[in-house]
C-alpha cells in the first residue's frame, strides 16, 4: 500500500523570508493514542511566523529543521487516537494558541469587579493584539493601544480607550495621552527595549512580551536577582481546551470578534504577504485548495489535540 502523503510548507534554515519556503508533500505522522488527525481548511500565518523564521529565538526555536510554520487552525477531524473521548471524526473543529492566556497572567477576572488598572498594548491591531484589548475591557481595564497610523479606527473600534500612533514621539515613548502609568503592558511588538518602558510603569508594573526572545530573558532574571518590583516577564503559555472553549463562547456571544483576514490559495507564496506589511501587517490565512487531496495539512498542529480523561494537548473546540 502507498503510503499517505500531505502538502506541507516548511523551512529548513534561519531567514530567506519567502524565498527559503519550500512546498512539499511529507508522510503523514503517526498518530498516537492520545491524538487526533485533522484535515487543514485553513491555517493562519502570523506575523510572529516569519519572526521565528528570521531567527528571533534562535537557538532555541525552531530547534530542528526542517521546520513546519503553524499557529492556528480549522477543520475537520478524520482520524482519533484509542484514548481519546471527546472528538470522533468528522468534527469540525478550531485549534489556536488562546489569547485568555494574558488573563491568567494578569489576575484579571472578566466580570468587571476587579479594581481599575490600567493597561498599555503594543501592536494593538495584530492577530493578537486586538484580542487583548476586547478581553481587556472585559475586565474592569482602562486601555491604551499602540498602532500604525492605518489601523487607528479600528483598534478605536474593539473599545481601547486611547489609541496612539507609534510612528509618533509620543507613540514611540509609549506615553498615555491621559498621563496615566500603566500597570501592565502586553508587549506584541518588536524592538522596544526595557528603558523605554520602565518610566511608563506603576511601581509595582509589569510587561509581559509574547515573543521573548535571549534580551527579555536575561533582562528578567536580573530583574528576579535584584527584587526589582517593575519586571519584564516572558510569556510561558498553557493551553487548555477550557480556554479556548470560553474564547469561542465569547465570539458566539458577540463580546469578542475577530477582524476580517484575506485568503490566499495554500499552493501560493501567502507567506510572503504577512512579511510585506512590516509592522502593519495584518493577518493572512492559507486556504488549502483541494489540488492534494488526502490530508493536506499545512502545518504542524494537525495531530495534536486529543487527550485522555478530557484533557487535551492542543486547544481544540467543536
Amino acid at each position: 500500500m502507498a503510503e499517505k502523503l500531505m502538502h506541507a510548507v516548511q523551512y529548513s534554515s534561519y531567514g530567506g523570508g519567502a524565498s527559503g519556503l519550500e512546498h512539499v508533500e511529507i508522510p503523514l505522522p503517526y498518530l498516537n493514542k492520545e491524538e487526533v488527525l485533522v484535515k487543514v481548511e485553513a491555517a493562519s500565518i502570523n506575523p510572529v511566523d516569519w519572526k521565528f523564521q528570521k531567527g528571533l529565538l534562535r537557538p532555541v526555536f525552531p530547534f530542528k529543521f526542517p521546520y513546519i510554520p503553524c499557529g492556528d487552525v480549522a477543520g475537520e477531524i478524520v482520524e482519533v487516537g484509542s484514548s481519546v473521548k471527546n472528538f470522533k471524526a468528522g468534527d469540525k473543529v478550531v485549534a489556536i494558541v488562546d489569547p485568555r492566556a494574558f488573563t491568567r497572567t494578569l489576575g484579571m477576572k472578566l466580570d468587571g469587579s476587579d479594581r481599575p488598572i490600567n493597561i498599555l498594548v503594543t501592536a494593538a491591531s495584530g492577530g493578537v493584539g486586538h484580542f487583548v484589548v476586547q478581553i481587556a475591557k472585559l475586565g474592569n481595564a482602562h486601555v491604551t493601544a499602540t498602532c500604525g497610523a492605518r489601523n487607528l479606527k479600528f483598534v478605536k473600534s474593539l473599545g481601547a480607550d486611547e489609541v496612539i500612533d507609534y510612528k509618533t514621539p509620543e507613540g514611540a515613548a509609549l506615553k498615555s495621552p491621559s498621563g496615566r502609568k500603566y500597570d501592565v503592558v502586553i508587549h506584541c511588538a518588536l524592538g522596544i527595549p526595557w528603558s523605554t518602558f520602565e518610566p511608563n510603569l506603576s511601581p509595582d508594573g509589569k510587561v509581559v512580551d509574547v515573543t521573548p526572545g535571549l534580551s527579555t530573558l536575561t533582562t528578567h532574571a536580573l530583574q528576579k536577582l535584584t527584587f526589582s518590583k517593575k519586571q519584564l516577564v516572558p510569556l510561558l503559555l498553557s493551553l487548555d481546551i477550557k480556554d479556548l472553549d470560553f474564547l469561542v463562547n465569547l465570539v458566539k456571544e458577540g463580546k469578542c470578534w475577530p477582524f476580517p483576514v484575506e485568503a490566499v490559495p495554500f499552493g501560493s507564496l501567502g507567506y510572503a504577504a504577512c512579511d510585506r506589511g512590516g509592522k502593519d501587517a495584518v493577518r493572512r490565512l492559507w486556504v488549502e485548495d483541494g489540488g492534494g487531496g488526502g490530508c493536506s495539512v499545512p502545518g504542524d498542529c494537525h495531530r495534536r489535540q486529543g487527550g485522555k480523561g478530557g484533557k487535551d494537548a492542543c486547544n481544540a473546540k467543536k
